[in-house]
């Protein structure tokens, strides 16, 4: 559903199930620390960012109507045969399953954190420049700037471009 939508908020908003989904596997699996990874940093942190980015971009009508030309039925032939693949694969390596259970260990939150503040502390903090040049850039994308066609042409509230002679005839009342 992420990827048929055609209006981006709604997209996000299955991103944001389909990361609720992730962190209920993981539950299921017994890893509750890494469920609640999941659900705090992604569909939270990260969901908000790519909301705040849609904002800043000010997607509207025009986006929906250009993903629907992008999403042709044709489009989903290939993805479609990759899914099959892997769904045969997915069903013959459980039909072939042992049925041995898994060896789990329990992580705990301490240590998780301390080795991410000891060992990774420098990857962590490029991580955070990162996603700061990423809303500074989506920032900067989402401005509407004002363009200048020539030094000689002034713009007017209409954007229709007028010369200085006209705009000086104006302004004397010729």
């Amino acid at each position: 559903m992420v990827i048929t939508r055609y209006k981006p908020i709604h997209a996000l908003l299955y991103l944001v199930v389909s990361f609720l989904a992730v962190s209920m596997i993981f539950f299921s699996l017994g890893a509750t620390f890494v469920a609640a990874l999941e659900v705090i940093v992604y569909a939270g942190a990260i969901i908000v960012l790519f909301i705040f980015v849609v904002m800043m971009l000010n997607l509207g009508q025009d986006t929906a109507t250009q993903e629907k030309q992008w999403l042709q039925p044709k489009i989903w032939i290939g993805p479609s045969l990759l899914a099959l693949a892997l769904l045969v694969e997915m069903i013959v390596l459980i039909s072939k399953g042992t049925g041995s259970s898994m060896a789990l260990t329990a992580v705990e939150p301490r240590k998780v954190a301390l080795s991410v503040y000891r060992e990774y502390i420098i990857a962590l903090e490029l991580i955070g420049f990162l996603l700061m040049a990423g809303i500074v850039g989506a920032a900067h994308i989402g401005q509407h700037k004002k363009r200048t066609i020539h030094r000689f042409l002034l713009e007017d509230k209409d954007d229709e471009p007028k010369k200085e002679t006209e705009m000086e005839e104006k302004e004397i009342g010729v």
